[in-house]
């Protein structure tokens, strides 16, 4: 089941880890995305820390870890291939991260709640 921040992230849980990527609404926000800067893995995080630079034609953004904990992979492949993120925004994860608290997630939206935040 998916999570989402008021960031416009999405978070899907993987085990003891969470799977993390922006939603199709922050990549129609964006535009065509021309290139992204990921995290290292083994990095340390707390949350709200900026983690990732996303660049598109129209801006520059960053997008901000949603928990603390260590950054355990990250989706390399967006490197060669950032308009991925706008071919299908579910599909085109960033990084994937151990909470320090697996609570965490549990304050974040279900679909529903995301769906009227934007409107």
């Amino acid at each position: 089941m998916l999570k989402y921040t008021e960031d416009h992230e999405w978070l899907r849980a993987d085990g003891d880890e969470l799977v993390v990527g922006i939603t199709a609404h922050a990549s129609e926000q964006l535009g065509d995305v021309v290139f992204i800067e990921l995290p290292e893995v083994g990095r340390e995080v707390e949350a709200g820390e900026e983690i990732v630079v996303i660049e598109s034609v129209k801006a520059a953004s960053d997008i901000t870890a949603p928990v603390a904990g260590v950054i355990t992979a990250v989706n390399t492949a967006l490197a060669d291939a950032p308009g991925d993120v706008n071919a299908d925004a579910l599909a085109a994860w960033f990084f994937k991260i151990k909470p320090s608290d697996a609570a965490a997630v549990e304050g974040f939206m279900d679909e529903a709640a995301y769906s009227a935040l934007i409107g």
